[in-house]
């Protein structure tokens, strides 16, 4: 076992949230959640059927048709974000010992991941005393007045993976709560902890029934509640090729989607820059969730003259970086998720070698770990850009070093794929950064690091995903614009 217990308390672990309340599932079927560092079960979850997500739909219908919540004003509806924001710093310690034991992170890093989801609701909360819900417009034809209204979208169903459960429920719940909507948030079958936690808030807040419903469920079973007639809008993060279904599948009722997807980002190092410096920046982002990020830079694009160089700095790095048990405070890099990401990781490592790049470091079992999901951090030197690796998303601590013979190629070869999430600069001239992101084909450029910042906006371009989440932008895909000629102004518009 772990060197620290885990200190998780479900109330309800047996039931489902529903129309405000603790329900018995419609099934007796179970999904057991694993422990990845030690293999061993944590706790149970039931799984959602058919007839719960029927349930769980029409309790946000009827909670967004006759309820009071989208009724309320934008300041009403914050007090209760500013009310789940204290929540979920009462349970913070909860929240990372969730992360760690579900999905493996380091517990150093995941100590953040409440406070974080707490900033970012109440972020949300003080965004209602300025966005503009309701804007004054001269009208074009002339006469009377003009009014631009911003009204919730209706029923959401928040749909959320397994590697970062409750930063990605938060950016999706807590616009969709300000806007207005009701919500179905689907937990992941293999992190469903922080789900249940945030129901166990929202009903000590008082949260009016229906407005959060929470149901863990597996892709059959989910795949109704996009479809359901009764979803005005679907949000979902995960693999590329499940955004897709979901969007033909909303396509087909002009349901609304936003979909944050795969990437297989690029970080391109110029002529200028450290190389030394560079491999720990990109090291040391890579061990964060293992790589087991949308976002992580691994494809690293080098001028072809410092090629091997950089391959050495980025073996002296990854040769010094611990693996092991994620609650021993000198672990730095922590196991993959479950056994199918170890399946994966390894058949993309078999794959790069069959395909003639150079394993420069990593590609096994680290020694001495003989219990839990682990790979070594991974380098794969001399990478061909139109290979397996190098095009498709691994999710796990492997990087592929892709030689350039320019500063052009080098910016080809970066948007030389499917994706486009995330991406990097590394020189130290911030106006080549600049000249060189603005050309880079992706949603977040960073300098000289790996960045993203859901305060200002995160989402990707191309096969990355369809909108934006965080910050202002991400409030957007919850509204609904709708235009009002008015013969004369109303008495609560202000000129």
């Amino acid at each position: 076992m772990s060197a620290v217990e885990p200190l998780i308390s479900l109330r309800h672990a047996d039931r489902l949230f529903i129309g405000g309340s603790w329900v018995t599932p419609s099934g007796d079927t179970r999904f057991s959640v694993i422990t990845p560092h030690t293999e061993e079960t944590l706790l149970s979850v039931p799984e959602g059927q058919a007839a719960d997500i029927n349930r769980a739909v029409a309790a946000a219908r009827e909670a967004f048709d006759n309820g009071p919540w989208p009724r309320m004003s934008p300041a009403e509806r914050a007090g209760y974000l500013g009310a789940i924001a204290a929540g979920l710093n009462e349970r913070a310690v909860e929240f990372a010992h969730a992360w760690t034991q579900e999905s493996g992170i380091v517990h150093s890093a995941a100590t953040y991941n409440g406070p974080a989801a707490a900033g970012a609701f109440a972020f949300y909360a003080g965004l209602a005393a300025t966005f503009p819900f309701e804007e004054l417009h001269e009208p074009s034809y002339g006469g009377g007045t003009g009014l631009l209204v911003r009204e919730p979208v209706g029923v959401v169903a928040a749909i959320v993976p397994w590697n970062a459960a409750l930063s990605l429920l938060t950016y999706k719940v807590a616009p969709a709560l300000l806007a207005g909507c009701t919500v179905i948030l689907k937990a992941s079958p293999e992190a469903p902890i922080d789900a249940y936690i945030f129901a166990e808030i929202c009903e000590q807040v008082g949260l009016p029934p229906g407005v959060i419903n929470v149901v863990t469920a597996g892709r059959e079973v989910s795949e109704l509640l996009v479809r359901h007639p009764d979803v005005d809008k679907v949000s979902f993060t995960g693999s590329s090729a499940a955004g897709k279904r979901i969007a033909s599948i909303c396509g087909e009722r002009i349901a609304r989607c936003t979909l944050e997807l795969g990437g297989k980002s690029a970080a391109v190092v110029l002529d200028d820059y450290d190389l030394g410096t560079a491999a720990a920046a990109l090291a040391g982002s890579l061990t964060f969730m293992t790589g087991q990020v949308c976002a992580a830079l691994t494809r690293v694009v080098v001028p072809q003259s410092r090629h091997d160089d950089f391959v050495d700095a980025m073996r002296d790095v990854f040769g010094s970086i611990k693996v092991g048990d994620p609650y021993d405070p000198e672990t730095q890099l922590g196991p993959l998720a479950m056994k199918r990401q170890l399946d994966r990781v390894e058949g993309y490592i078999a794959k790069g070698k069959a395909e003639g790049a150079t394993l420069a470091y990593g590609g096994s079992r680290p020694a001495g770990l003989n219990r839990g999901w682990f790979i070594e951090p991974t380098v794969f030197a001399n990478v061909d850009n139109r290979s397996t690796i190098a095009q498709e998303e691994i999710f796990g601590p492997v990087i592929s070093v892709i030689p350039a013979a320019s500063e052009e190629d080098a910016i080809n070869i970066a948007n030389d794929t499917l994706f486009g999430l995330n991406s990097s600069v590394f020189t130290n001239d911030v106006d080549a950064a600049y000249r060189v992101g603005r050309r880079l084909r992706a949603g977040t450029v960073g300098h000289n690091a790996w960045r993203t910042d859901f305060g200002i906006a995160f989402g990707g371009f191309k096969q990355s995903g369809l909108g934006r989440e965080g910050g202002r932008e991400g409030l957007l895909p919850y509204l609904e614009t709708k235009t009002v000629l008015l013969a004369q102004d109303p008495g609560h518009v202000k000129r």
